[in-house]
């Protein structure tokens, strides 16, 4: 209690006003009306909170099954292939941030089975021992092996949404067909070989599992006749530091090189996610804004019930300012406590949505995700704490702006007239 006495008036007055409204026991907490406007804050922060995580650990979820087969960055030579890409490996894993480099060959072409059926595909000639160290494509082989893409052996590792598009099982045999054209006695014909399937591989993510396929390099490299790799794909340390990276080796590697580093080769995909989380947050701020329209329609109930007493304070000599203050406190305290029981709220549930979802899968007796379109059934969960503390701070603005009419129309309360009918 000595702590209170020591406040300032304008603070003790705002207690008060937040603890217990007109006719109710003091040793009540909160006014009904008030608790209603920290619900609403508190409901609105912890939507926010648990809708952002869980789009979160979607998209790093997603981003992770695409590094499965993606490199963090790509290293090319504008002259289409690399004769000297050894060295070039051996400069780029000068830079500390790069852990490891393997040489690939990349190509769009078509496959085709006997019977005629034939899908487009990226074809992507890599060596397997170097090609573990920089994705884990070969740790999501799920028949065959990634081991039998030797030179020579003209073996193909399809997706396997690939493979049974084309009703391809291990050992059958499938036709590479290249866009390069090549003169033939008949004309212009493209340029086409057949291969083995040796593997069938699924990363979780539909375009790759659906549009890849790997065969060894120096196979790649005879159908694209090239003399040598086409580039270097590259792992670095962390994955969000690719762009500046790559920045720093088109810097520090000779000649001529261009860098593509992973968030590139999916602009497309992340811009959406990113718009998409932007306009998630500006929907759910709605929420945190009616309920700060709430608390304005509290406070002005307020006002209109303490007038009174207002009058009866600026008698006493209480200034305009003060009384401003006492409604702008209490404003202000109902927003702060919303936001920190909707913080505290929403990232439990975060944290907790691994056990969460299936009670509520169990109660309901339904799943929310089917493990045969999602390749996942759990709903993923990626709590980020600058996510949090931007939407804490959010809810505390909206709450302090909304004290501000309010509190501005109880420093007008005229004394004589608000006790003229007391």
């Amino acid at each position: 209690m000595s702590l209170l006495h020591k406040l300032p008036f304008e603070w003790l007055v705002g207690l008060r006003y937040t603890r217990a409204g007109k006719g109710t026991a003091h040793s009540g907490f909160l006014s009904f009306i008030s608790l209603i406007s920290v619900a609403g804050i508190a409901l609105g922060v912890a939507a926010l909170i648990i809708v952002l995580s869980v789009m979160n650990g979607f998209q790093k979820q997603v981003t992770d099954r695409m590094l499965s087969v993606l490199a963090h960055i790509e290293v090319f030579d504008p002259r289409g292939d690399m004769p000297q890409w050894r060295e070039a490996a051996q400069q780029a894993l000068k830079n500390p941030a790069v852990r490891a480099a393997a040489p690939f060959v990349e190509s769009q072409g078509l496959l085709q089975q006997r019977e005629g059926a034939m899908r487009p595909a990226t074809i992507r000639g890599v060596l397997p021992e170097a090609e573990r160290t920089i994705s884990d494509v070969a740790n999501t082989v799920v028949q065959g092996s990634f081991e039998s893409l030797k030179p020579g052996s003209f073996n193909i590792v399809l997706g396997y949404a690939l493979a049974s598009s084309l009703n391809l099982q291990i050992g059958d045999k499938v036709t590479m067909l290249l866009a390069q054209a090549q003169t033939t006695p008949a004309g212009m014909l493209p340029r086409m070989r057949s291969f083995t399937v040796s593997g069938l591989f699924r990363s979780g993510h539909a375009e790759f599992d659906a549009g890849m396929a790997f065969v060894s390099l120096g196979d790649a490299e005879k159908m694209e006749r090239l003399s040598a790799p086409a580039g270097l794909r590259l792992r670095i340390a962390d994955m969000h530091q690719a762009p500046q990276v790559a920045a720093e080796l088109e810097k520090s590697m000779p000649g001529n090189l261009e860098m593509r580093d992973w968030s590139k080769l999916n602009a497309v995909w992340f811009g959406a996610v990113q718009t998409e989380k932007k306009m998630m947050f500006i929907i759910l701020t709605l929420i945190i804004t009616v309920a700060a329209f709430n608390l304005v329609s509290t406070l002005v109930m307020t006002v209109t019930d303490k007038q009174a007493d207002i009058a009866i304070l600026r008698t006493l000599g209480a200034s305009p300012a003060s009384i401003m203050k006492i409604f702008m406190i209490q404003g202000a305290l109902v927003g702060i406590l919303g936001a920190v029981v909707g913080v505290v709220g929403g990232v439990l549930v975060a944290l907790n949505i691994d056990v969460i979802v299936p009670f509520i899968e169990h109660l309901l007796g339904v799943q929310f995700l089917s493990k045969d379109i999602y390749q996942n059934s759990t709903v993923p969960s990626d709590l980020r704490w600058p996510d949090v503390f931007k939407i804490g701070g959010v809810a505390v603005l909206l709450a302090f702006a909304a004290t501000v009419y309010p509190s501005r129309s109880a420093s007008r309360v005229k004394p004589a007239e608000a006790l003229r009918y007391e």
